[in-house]
């Protein structure tokens, strides 16, 4: 089976997704409203998101069934290839078997269409017109345009400015598929307008970005918001990753002993980890989790666990979570997926309990492993992904030291076709890592709401 790349049949395509929540040993602390801070109720949330999502949202059932619509989508690039990473091995020279999760075969190059298209899908369903949404990369942003033309849906985007002038193509890409693309913070909402009057060059945020979106939303009777990643339905639908994963695995006659993701608001890491973390809970099987993220953007790390705003204009629910502070205002790194100041609250409850390991690297040694990646085996990764190829080269590396044949699997959760030009910028030499130290975390925690 050496030359394998152990695809799945499409009949083997999962049926339902997992829900961890209904293996937890202790529960998800609830969310709190924003104004009362007491715990919300599902009408809180019905102005912003359809009934479907809300549910899933408070759910504990194990399994929740994906619709035959959904997954009749799903057909057109999944399940997606397992590899074994052979060349990267012989390179390192570990005596190591390391397995990548190809999620970079989608249509929009990445991960995030596992939820666009349901979050689509139930909003099209209740009647919605249009879907208000935010994105850092343009990963999620791409990915929900393209939802869009399979349910003949308006998307409007604000994305990240930073991001908005270092990825001109992920932009084009959304425009192609009908995205409407505004660069935040803007002059089109009122959250925009505060944050540009105090800070005219600002870069921008995911929080801020949220705070604008989630405005437009929460304004127009026939549309919703959507968040690509963070919250729990979001964490349930990338299960798809680790389900496949799982079956895979079996298909090589192996089984990972440490599962690495990149983390940023927690989607990619959830969808390859759940799975085996929910066989470990149970006593099933027992596998090292870890959760990779950038120096410049801590928040497993450095952050603190606490409630916080999931934006800047203080409009979201209060979610228990790592947290960097809602003012967080992150370097311009290029790996603008990983950039959010919270985690999921899903991701960073099983941290807070121990369940899963984080690490944080600066950019340069994850470009550095990139192009080892691309130069082995032949994927360019985008720069997220690349926080889980650093992380599975230092595991295989340790093995190595330890001459330990240990079995290592990572999320490739996305191509770098369009981040050519940050790859241009790491071999000139223009890119700098940024630390965010200690001191920086403790003033952008000064503004942590007060919850007693």
């Amino acid at each position: 089976m050496d030359n394998v790349k152990y695809f799945l049949p499409e009949t083997d395509i999962p049926t339902a997704w997992y829900n961890i929540a209904a293996d937890l040993p202790v529960p998800l602390p609830p969310v709190l409203h924003p104004g009362t801070k007491q715990p919300i109720g599902p009408e809180d949330l019905a102005p912003i998101f359809p009934m479907a999502i809300i549910e899933q949202e408070v759910s504990t059932q194990r399994w929740i069934d994906i619709p035959t619509p959904v997954r009749d989508i799903y057909r057109q690039w999944r399940c997606t290839p397992l590899r074994r990473a052979r060349r990267l091995e012989e390179f390192l020279g570990t005596p190591a078997k390391i397995y990548f999760k190809d999620e970079s075969v989608s249509p929009a190059g990445s991960h995030k269409p596992n939820t666009a298209i349901p979050q689509a899908y139930y909003n099209k369903r209740e009647g919605v017109k249009r879907i208000i949404t935010e994105t850092g990369a343009g990963q999620w942003g791409s990915s929900l345009s393209l939802a869009g033309t399979y349910f003949d849906l308006d998307i409007l985007i604000y994305m990240v400015k930073v991001s908005y002038g270092q990825k001109p193509y992920r932009r084009a890409l959304m425009e192609t598929w009908g995205g409407r693309v505004i660069a935040s913070p803007s002059n089109t909402t009122a959250a925009g307008r505060a944050i540009l009057a105090e800070h005219p060059d600002s870069t921008g945020s995911l929080g801020m970005a949220i705070a604008e979106a989630v405005e437009v939303a929460a304004q127009d009777p026939e549309a919703k918001y959507a968040l690509g990643s963070v919250l729990n339905h979001v964490m349930l639908h990338q299960t798809v990753i680790g389900l496949e994963a799982l079956k895979q695995m079996e298909l090589a006659g192996d089984y990972p002993d440490v599962v690495i993701g990149c983390a940023g608001g927690g989607s990619n890491f959830a969808g390859i980890s759940f799975p085996f973390l929910g066989k470990k809970l149970r006593g099933e099987r027992s596998t090292r989790i870890l959760a990779v993220e950038p120096a410049s953007c801590p928040t497993l790390t450095k952050g603190k666990f606490a409630y916080d705003f999931g934006d800047t204009a203080h409009l979201t629910p209060l979610l228990k979570m790592y947290t960097l502070g809602n003012t967080f205002v992150p370097e311009g790194i290029h790996a603008g997926g990983l950039r959010y100041h919270g985690m999921s609250p899903l991701v960073s409850h099983l941290s807070n309990l121990g369940e899963i390991e984080a690490r944080a690297y600066p950019q340069l040694g994850c470009f550095e492993a990139g192009m080892t990646f691309a130069r082995t085996e032949g994927i360019l990764p985008a720069p997220e992904s690349t926080h889980a190829i650093k992380g599975a080269i230092d595991e295989a590396l340790r093995c190595k030291r330890e001459n330990k044949a240990e079995t290592i699997l990572f999320c490739l959760s996305g191509h770098g076709h369009f981040d050519l030009p940050a790859y241009q910028d790491y071999r000139a030499g223009k890119l700098v890592d940024h630390e965010y130290s200690h001191e920086e975390v403790a003033m952008a925690l000064a503004g942590l709401p007060s919850i007693t």
